[in-house]
């Protein structure tokens, strides 16, 4: 565990290690079903990790309080160490219920996080590298609805499914929403609210909501 700011008061610090503590100990019940866990798994309250056996965690992964894990996938869900999931985060590779298409599943590394109600909509593959940091209701959809026939309905069409990845070294903005079939190049600054349709290139800032205002990040 990290050390406690020095300005936090005794009474503070006495909260954060009880709260820190009951995370600790839901860990400790739901890490054995889990396929790979290692170190301590933090998990908060009202939280729902279903499919456990499909989900492989690192070190100090921390599951906060109402987040949905739902491990149902072909390739699983990774978490590397120090991954922090939001509150009210939802991660969903397949339909609750196992029909249709079973989905991909998810790939995040080390010392990243997902923050307050976030979606990924995992089924199509995402990759989320290292040190990525993701702001609260940040939303990312690796599938498409195919919609060319005209008598046909929209649902019965099926999906098409080309992934997301996000490189390394990103800062994901607020309220950002991530279409399938991009990637997002290592270093890059994606600006809050910005809807991102096409591939992003490395350390690039977007902060226009259709993509038009794109500059080097170290050329601004």
């Amino acid at each position: 565990m990290p050390q406690l700011n020095k300005d936090v008061s005794a009474v503070d610090k006495m909260s954060i290690y009880m709260q820190t503590g009951k995370k600790i100990f839901r860990g400790l019940l739901k890490k054995p079903f889990l396929k790979k866990a290692s170190g301590i798994l933090f998990v908060g309250k009202g939280t729902s990790i279903t499919h456990r056996s499909s989900i492989y965690c690192g070190k100090n992964v921390k599951f906060e309080d109402y987040s949905e894990i739902h491990g149902l996938s072909k390739n699983g869900l990774h978490f590397g160490d120090n991954v922090t999931i939001g509150k009210f985060t939802s991660i969903r590779p397949s339909s609750y219920y196992g029909v249709g298409n079973i989905g991909y599943g998810l790939e995040m590394g080390s010392n990243s996080s997902i923050g307050p109600y976030g979606f990924v909509g995992c089924s199509g593959r995402i990759t989320i590298g290292k040190n990525v940091m993701i702001g609260p209701r940040v939303s990312l959809f690796a599938e498409n609805h195919n919609f060319s026939e005209k008598d046909i309905s929209i649902k019965e069409q099926g999906v098409n499914n080309k992934g997301i990845t996000i490189e390394d070294d990103c800062w994901i903005g607020s309220g950002v929403i991530i279409l399938d079939g991009v990637t997002i190049g290592s270093g890059s600054v994606i600006g809050a609210g910005t809807l991102v349709t096409k591939d992003i290139p490395k350390n690039t800032v977007v902060y226009d909501k259709r993509n038009k205002n794109v500059k080097d990040r170290f050329y601004l």
